[in-house]
């Protein structure tokens, strides 16, 4: 049922940092609940903080375990600026849904660092700007109108040009759009933090624990698992990440492999605001500053899904982007101390597709990521709730399977 990814190798910079436990039983007789989760990475979490804020009982259920697949390779820039450039994606799927898509990623950063902090979760939230350097994609003058695209959707952008971006963050580009609003935090925190609130309020974890067959009706969704037991439930929610179900469609989906890095602390080295760094280029670059002064950087992107060719490249590739970066802060010490490499999920858009899996009202699914995981994972948790509640998300049909 499941397509099988080994979804990240190497040593994450998360594992430097210390997750609360989030614990599970195991599964040894059938049971219900309103609503079943079958993933428990950052998506599952999300889903089931809400449901169980909104009153349902919900079950988790994770083949490996919590905080195990994806989430914890993720480097957690979290912003609104989605992959495909909004002068771009206008030209893709029209000019009034792209600038509608962007409003609601940026909306959705915005609920998600209020969630954060309404739950308590430590999780290393800081709010940050991020710069999007000119690059092989959009050129000064594509970087210009990229910038006025923002602004007539009512999202800010600043221009900058060479001078001042050399001489207030001493970066060496021909421009560069300066937006405010985005976070970066701690993913492996979080997903616990959103597991451990959804388990106050009653929800059942049950790891490791695999789904086989998934059966619908009219009124109810029987999951039957690896080992026996099934769960009957009302609603079932995939968050399963890159590894795709096979009732999901994967016609517009496409698994990409990716590297990352991280240095050691180096506070006092960092460029101003520890703003986040992205390139408009293919494949591109992308820098973060950790609470504690590491200096993350990945990219690199390939288009396969060859596990052991993946890993055989994090060598090299570590030393790429090491290189790379060091090109751009030529101060820094960009020495690996983690490199870690993972796969995840593109569209042809940067789109998620979310929503009910076409003739499978009750069966939920959230997939086709693209750097804005954790920001897409917000808008899920908002959009498949909504729908299990019975109402219809505005923008429901920007991300729905048939768009």
């Amino acid at each position: 049922m499941l397509r099988k990814l080994d979804l990240r190798t190497g040593r994450p910079v998360w594992s430097a940092y210390r997750a609360p436990a989030v614990p599970t039983s195991a599964l040894i007789r059938d049971t219900k609940s309103d609503v079943l989760v079958i993933g428990m990475g950052i998506s599952g979490a999300m889903m089931a903080e809400t449901l169980t804020a909104g009153g349902h009982s919900v079950i988790c259920i994770d083949r490996r375990g919590p905080v195990k697949g994806s989430t914890a390779a993720t480097t957690a820039l979290v912003q609104f600026e989605i992959d495909q450039p909004l002068s771009i994606l206008s030209k893709v799927i029209g000019k009034a849904p792209a600038q509608q898509a962007w409003r609601r990623s940026r909306l959705a950063v915005s609920n998600l660092a209020s969630r954060i902090a309404e739950l308590g979760i430590n999780c290393g939230l800081a709010r940050t700007p991020s710069l999007y350097l000119s690059g092989s994609l959009l050129g000064p003058s594509a970087l210009r109108e990229e910038a006025e695209a923002r602004r007539q959707a009512g999202i800010g952008a600043i221009y900058l040009t060479p001078h001042p971006l050399a001489e207030k963050f001493g970066i060496d580009r021909t421009g560069a759009i300066l937006s405010h609003g985005n976070i970066a935090l701690d993913p492996r925190k979080l997903t616990a933090g959103l597991l451990l609130k959804a388990l106050e309020r009653k929800a059942r974890f049950y790891a490791p624990v695999e789904a086989t067959e998934i059966k619908d009706s009219a009124d109810e969704v029987t999951v039957a698992t690896k080992g026996g037991p099934t769960i009957t439930a009302r609603h079932v929610v995939l968050a399963t990440g890159y590894e795709l179900v096979d009732i999901v469609p994967a016609a517009a989906h496409q698994i990409i492999s990716t590297w990352a890095i991280a240095t050691r602390p180096q506070l006092r080295e960092l460029w101003p605001d520890a703003t986040l760094i992205w390139e408009a280029s293919d494949p591109y670059l992308y820098v973060r500053a950790t609470a504690d002064g590491r200096v993350i950087c990945g990219g690199e992107d390939e288009d396969f899904v060859d596990e052991t060719l993946r890993d055989e490249l994090t060598a090299h590739k570590s030393a790429h982007i090491a290189e790379k970066l060091g090109r751009l802060f030529p101060h820094l010490d960009t020495r690996p101390e983690f490199a870690w490499t993972g796969s995840f999920g593109t569209t042809t858009s940067g789109l998620p597709y979310i929503g009910a899996v076409p003739r499978h009202p009750r069966i939920h699914a959230v997939m086709g990521y693209g750097g804005n995981g954790i920001t897409f994972s917000q808008i899920a948790s908002e959009m498949v709730s909504t729908s299990i509640n019975g109402s219809d998300d505005t923008d429901a049909g920007l991300f729905a399977f048939n768009r």
